[in-house]
C-alpha cells in the first residue's frame, strides 16, 4: 500500500510538472514568435533602398506598435517619475519617445545586409527572454537579448540587452547623472532631451 502511494504521488508530481513546464514554456514561445516577427520587420527597415526619412516613419510605426515606450520611459526616469508632475510627465513621454525613435534610427542608415538569428527563449518571472544573434557585413555577430512584458496576452518590448548591456539600464543611469549635475532639476532633462531631437531632425 504505502508503494501504491508512492508511486501515485511520484505520478502526479510528474504530471503536475509537465502541466507547469508547459505553462510556462507557452508563452516564452509566443514572446519568441513575437520577437521573430518584429526582427524581420526592423530588418526589413534596415535593408531597404529607401530614404532616411521614410526609414524614421518606418521605425516609428514599429515602435509605437510593439514597444512599451511608456514603460520604457518610466523606468529610465527612476525614482524621478514620482517626483515629476503631470505636466512634466506628459512632456517627458512625449520627446521620450522621439528620442527612442531618434537612438534607433541614426544607426538605421549605416547597416545593408542585415541578418537576424533567434535563438532560446526562457521567463524571467513574468517576462521572457528571447536571445537572438545579430549578423551585420564586415562586424563581428552580436549576441541581442529582448525582454517581453505580458508575453502569453499581449507582449510588447520593454528593454534590449546588446552583448550583455541593458539599453534601458543604460538610459536611466544617464538620465540620473544628468539630473544629478543640474540640481534634480526635470525641466533642465525635458530641454535638453527637446534640444536633441531638435538637433537631430535638422541634421535628417
Amino acid at each position: 500500500m504505502i508503494y501504491r502511494r508512492y508511486f501515485l504521488t511520484l505520478a502526479a508530481a510528474s504530471v503536475w510538472l509537465s502541466v507547469s513546464h508547459a505553462a510556462h514554456a507557452q508563452p516564452a514561445e509566443k514572446a519568441a514568435s513575437f520577437i521573430k516577427s518584429t526582427g524581420d520587420k526592423i530588418v526589413d527597415v534596415v535593408n531597404s533602398p529607401g530614404s532616411p526619412s521614410s526609414k524614421r516613419a518606418a521605425m516609428t510605426q514599429i515602435v509605437d506598435r510593439y514597444v512599451d515606450v511608456d514603460e520604457i520611459g518610466r523606468f529610465c526616469l527612476g525614482r524621478y517619475w514620482r517626483q515629476a508632475t503631470p505636466e512634466q510627465k506628459k512632456q517627458y513621454l512625449s520627446l521620450f519617445r522621439e528620442v527612442l525613435v531618434t537612438n534607433i534610427t541614426s544607426k538605421v542608415g549605416e547597416y545593408q545586409g542585415v541578418r537576424f538569428t533567434m535563438g532560446r527563449s526562457r521567463m524571467e518571472d513574468e517576462d521572457a527572454v528571447v536571445s537572438t544573434t545579430v549578423d551585420r557585413p564586415n562586424i563581428p555577430p552580436a549576441a541581442v537579448d529582448w525582454l517581453v512584458s505580458n508575453p502569453g496576452s499581449n507582449p510588447r518590448i520593454i528593454d534590449v540587452k546588446a552583448e550583455g548591456t541593458s539599453l534601458r539600464l543604460t538610459q536611466r543611469q544617464d538620465y540620473a547623472s544628468y539630473l544629478a549635475h543640474n540640481n534634480n532639476n526635470i525641466d533642465a532633462l525635458i530641454t535638453a532631451m527637446r534640444n536633441q531631437v531638435s538637433q537631430s531632425s535638422q541634421a535628417g
